[in-house]
């Protein structure tokens, strides 16, 4: 008799595996390259106004960072992994008559759907470093928390301009925009809403907001002279936020 539920019980592990796609027990596997830290890593390599576009092509281009894209002044490296539900990003954009690095991006998505409670739970990561234009920061703000709020709109609008002209012809790089202007839409809603949370922007615990389809989420501001950093964490991740290397890199 005890045989027999043994039988039946590894039998009925075998259909889950089976009727799940064997999802968990892929996930127990090494993905291969690029690692996560891998791609962020070639992120942190750029540095803004010294690198050059030869520089950042060497950083993000190519195996096993993934394909890549590129325009006149925006050079994209991009990939999917585990049918699709993970995809990834590194982008930069250049000065047009200096060809130094003057906006970069990092972008990591994994959405694969947790058919069984072992797998990992869904997450985001959005990185960005932008030089802010004289004009931009030349202009009159009606207190801090307007200029915080100011310069989010103003780096979603960027983003949209440099992803556009890598993303024509390639829908990874669309669905991923996509769901960074998803993002941004539903911090710069909250902050229409009650504007005095800007002021947390800037904190070292960030932001807190919810993303529909991911879950809790955080964001944080770092403005130094002419250059902001922002990182955004949703799902998963957010225990991390403020991890060591994280604080360090802001």
């Amino acid at each position: 008799m005890k045989h027999t539920r043994r039988v039946n019980a590894i039998l009925l592990l075998v259909c889950c595996f089976v009727l799940s796609g064997c999802v968990w027990f892929q996930s127990l596997l090494p993905e291969g390259r690029p690692s996560d830290n891998e791609l962020l890593d070639s992120y942190y390599r750029t540095v803004l106004k010294l690198s050059t576009s030869a520089d950042a092509l060497v950083a993000i281009q190519g195996p096993p960072h993934g394909l890549h894209s590129q325009s006149e002044s925006v050079i994209a490296s991009w990939g999917q992994k585990k049918k699709g539900y993970k995809m990834w990003f590194n982008m930069v954009a250049f000065h047009e008559d200096e060809l130094t690095v003057q906006r970069k991006y990092f972008f990591i998505e994994d959405e694969r759907p947790r058919s069984l409670p072992a797998l990992p739970k869904q997450k985001l990561r959005f990185d960005t470093e932008m030089v802010l234009e004289e004009e931009f920061l030349e202009q009159p703000f009606a207190n801090e928390n307007a200029r915080r709020i100011a310069i989010l709109q103003h780096i979603l609008e960027v983003f949209k301009q440099d992803i556009k002209q890598v993303a024509q012809d390639n829908r990874m790089l669309q669905a991923s925009g996509t769901m960074v202007n998803q993002s941004f839409s539903r911090i710069l809603q909250i902050l229409d809403d009650m504007p005095v949370l800007a002021s947390k922007l800037t904190e070292l615990g960030g932001l807190d907001f919810d993303h529909v389809v991911l879950g809790k989420g955080k964001i944080r501001m770092v403005i130094r002279d002419d250059i902001v950093k922002v990182k955004i964490k949703i799902g998963s991740i957010i225990k991390n936020f403020n991890r060591h290397a994280d604080v360090l890199a802001m």
